[in-house]
């Protein structure tokens, strides 16, 4: 670290995390409620709190801050409403309703329902305007590009009131002379409003996913411009002396101007730190096979990391739009302490995935929730302190959760409360274990052989059961984890992906100094970006991967190769990987078959200095010192109440052994421990269980 702090800020649907580090190794943590309507007002709230526990004025410490980062769901949550901009699509003639027809794809799940709605469609068909030109998939030019066509439909745009444009050209991927042309007469006729192209927002083979990808990208940029431009302005008013980072989908930090354009990249800029935060807890134990779960209080979302590398998702149907950039692999459920629990026309018990969110959030927040959430469950189970005070302004009503759960699910089903309660703990558990089964069995993982890491403020009530349930032995929960998104952050490094198309069949024939050209043209291109925002060369690394498939397919399989000049025997190694991935992806490989390269990917790393941590120090403490109390939970739906004891989290020292039933409160968080398990303090301040 270069200044005396570092902050990292995770603006989440209910709270808006805040992570401290000092120079000096000490993290302090911080939340404040969410602002949707304006994000500047949580981050001024927590900067206020952050103030007053150091005792300076926050001008002062933002300017002592070598990076200010953050995470953000701006993007996400346009998509999710539906609340990005008027946008315009140019696009090659005949192809105006690719879009739509989406490949003849429908959903898992939906193939067989023939009521299942379409697609909301970002762009309108009357704003989808066809351009006669074409280029075919050698990069010639068949059809010259028609401008009078370009300027007839901005014309067209301009009269609509658009206000974003994107183009995308058959096979511009391998020629975009069409597109660079387009947007230079768009950009002439239309100053101020925001263009995008394919063949720079996703550069790869495929028309339908870069269509897609550069449609939403203009969709959400303008949304993302306005909110990055507030937030540096906010922090440049404080003084800030180095330009604020913000997290991207991919894993990696970048600065505000790369993301004004490529709002793509920052859908899921929150969850996408967990992986990096994960390893980095999971380094002293040896451990780098970790699934990290992270439950907050609107949703619940869970990334893979095996052999110290995370699952990376590219053309995907992300809320139902195809998405082609690189994109930590999340799989989000609605499930978190928010989640309102109901019993539906079935007489079924639903829990989630509709949220109480921030406001008016939980009855037993009494702040007008009316619907039982499973927050309010976990009170009534005995979890959580019905004395507490959470953020140190909210008070829980334990009498409020339970007249609120008779009334919506105990008296409805005519069963007790206290059974009411268990069967929404039991249920948001197998949902989040089958979210758990997606990003590992479903893709070939088996979850026993990793460790599961505890994240967000309400997970650690609901972890062991996890564990127990997908077979898991180890679970880690570090101090941070109610703010781990944020503690992400601030060691993260900044990370571009810089994306390719050189379709080859991989024979004899194969023409690999065209590949190392092009893999050679990309990280220059990267290195110089890095090199223009601050990174010498030494602290560059960059890593590649190839899309391949065999002759015939219609999906690829990513594998990785590595750097240097590409030959045969490299080729060889290479393909032989690519016949292993295949056979754990899809159960079978056809090593004879021959198979086609179509993609390449080199992500360019700007290595960020860590902060180095303080060890908690040994002060001589026992078991006894840190129980607090005895305090009726319950851990079955039989009604059998245990007399658990409840110790505070911050008088254990390290080392010091809990054996489950027991329940550790920490400031932020809770930890049930459930029969079976043992919980250990360890010197980089997370706490290890394992099963006895």
């Amino acid at each position: 670290m270069r200044n005396k702090y570092r902050l990292g800020i995770d603006a989440g649907g209910t709270f808006t995390d805040f992570v401290l580090a000092e120079n000096n190794g000490k993290l302090r943590v911080f939340k404040s409620p969410s602002t949707p309507q304006d994000g500047t007002l949580a981050i001024k709230a927590g900067l206020a709190q952050i103030s007053a526990e150091i005792g300076r004025p926050i001008e002062e410490i933002i300017q002592d801050c070598d990076l200010c980062i953050n995470g953000t769901t701006v993007a996400l949550n346009a998509l999710i409403e539906k609340k990005g901009v008027k946008v315009g699509l140019l696009c090659t003639a005949g192809h105006e309703d690719s879009l739509e027809i989406r490949l003849g794809h429908k959903e898992e799940g939906y193939r067989y329902e023939a009521d299942f709605p379409p697609a909301h469609m970002i762009v309108p068909r009357h704003l989808r305007r066809p351009i006669n030109e074409r280029i075919v998939g050698s990069g010639e030019v068949n059809q010259p590009l028609d401008e009078q066509e370009i300027r007839d439909a901005v014309e067209y745009f301009k009269a609509e009131q658009v206000e974003s444009v994107a183009i995308s050209f058959v096979w511009a991927v391998r020629n975009p002379a069409h597109e660079k042309r387009a947007k230079e007469i768009v950009q002439e006729m239309m100053p101020g409003v925001f263009v995008c192209s394919g063949s720079e927002v996703y550069p790869q083979v495929r028309e339908y996913t870069r269509t897609s990808t550069t449609v939403v990208n203009a969709y959400l940029s303008p949304v993302m411009r306005r909110y990055v431009q507030k937030i540096d302005d906010y922090f440049q008013s404080l003084g800030v002396r180095y330009p604020v980072r913000y997290f991207q989908s991919n894993g990696g930090l970048a600065v505000g101007e790369a993301m004004q354009g490529r709002a793509v990249n920052a859908i899921n800029s929150g969850p996408a730190s967990a992986p990096q935060a994960g390893l980095f807890v999971g380094q002293p134990f040896g451990i780098d096979n970790v699934i990290t779960v992270d439950m907050g209080g609107t949703s619940f979302d869970i990334t893979l990391t095996r052999d110290g590398q995370t699952n990376l998702n590219k053309n995907i149907d992300f809320l139902r739009y195809r998405i082609g950039v690189p994109m930590i692999q999340v799989e989000t459920l609605g499930a978190g302490g928010g989640s309102i629990c109901q019993v539906d026309q079935y007489g079924m018990l639903q829990v989630g995935p509709e949220s109480a969110g921030a406001s008016p959030g939980p009855v037993c927040y009494g702040k007008g929730g009316q619907r039982p959430t499973v927050t309010d469950a976990n009170l009534v189970l005995g979890y959580l302190n019905p004395k507490a005070v959470l953020g140190g302004t909210i008070r829980l009503d334990r009498d409020a959760a339970v007249r609120a759960i008779r009334e919506h699910v105990a008296d409805p089903l005519g069963i007790s409360v206290e059974k009411a309660a268990y069967g929404i703990s039991t249920i948001v558990n197998l949902n989040m274990v089958n979210g758990i089964r997606r990003v590992s069995i479903e893709r070939g993982y088996d979850p026993r052989d990793f460790a599961l890491l505890c994240a967000g403020g309400a997970a650690g009530m609901h972890i062991t059961a996890l564990a127990e349930e997908i077979g898991s032995s180890t679970v880690l929960v570090p101090k941070v984890s109610s703010v781990f998104c944020a503690f992400g952050q601030i060691i993260s490094d900044v990370r571009y992906n810089y994306l390719a198309s050189e379709p080859m069949r991989l024979d004899n024939n194969a023409n690999l100094q065209l590949l190392n050209d092009k893999f050679e043209a990309l990280e220059r291109q990267g290195r110089e970006h890095l090199q223009a925002d601050g990174f010498s060369d030494r602290e560059i690394s960059f890593s590649r991967s190839v899309e391949m498939r065999y002759v015939g397919q219609i999906h690829e399989c990513n594998v990785d190769i590595h750097p240097g000049p590409i030959c045969r025997e490299k080729m060889a190694a290479v393909l032989d990987d690519f016949h292993r991935r295949h056979e754990e992806l899809y159960t079978y490989a056809e090593p004879h078959n021959p198979v086609e390269l179509v993609n390449i990917e080199t992500t360019l790393v700007g290595e960020v200095g860590k902060p180095q941590f303080e060890v908690p120090q040994q002060r001589g403490l026992t078991v006894s010192d840190a129980l607090i109390e005895y305090r009726p939970a319950l851990f079955d739906g039989d009604g059998h109440w245990l007399d658990t004891p409840v110790y505070a989290g911050a008088m254990l020292d390290v080392g010091v052994v809990i054996n489950g039933p027991a329940i550790v409160e920490e400031a932020t968080t809770n930890i049930v421990v459930r029969e079976g398990w043992q919980l250990v303090l360890e010197e980089n301040n997370c706490f290890r269980l394992t099963r006895r």
